[in-house]
């Protein structure tokens, strides 16, 4: 898949995302997809939470490797 597709592909799945973190008081901004890794920011209750980390890596993580076999991993901007 070509970057510019993956990086639709990526925005598509943060819109979809996003409700659900709204409800925690939340938002999730896509930054950027650079060499495997997608870059975004956690704001609003997301960008100091404890759990932070495991809602990266256990939750977001998966969801995109499932749909987008290249993705890598996902790299946090803090505010």
């Amino acid at each position: 898949m070509e970057k510019n597709a993956m990086e639709e592909k990526i925005k598509e799945l943060i819109e979809n995302i996003r409700p659900y973190i709204n409800m925690d008081g939340g938002d999730i901004e896509f930054v950027k997809f650079e060499e495997g890794y997608i870059y975004i920011k956690l704001t609003g209750a997301c960008s100091n939470c404890l759990g932070q980390d495991s809602t990266i890596n256990d939750g977001l993580l998966e969801m995109f490797k499932e749909e987008i076999p290249e993705v890598e991993g996902i790299i946090n901007i803090p505010i």
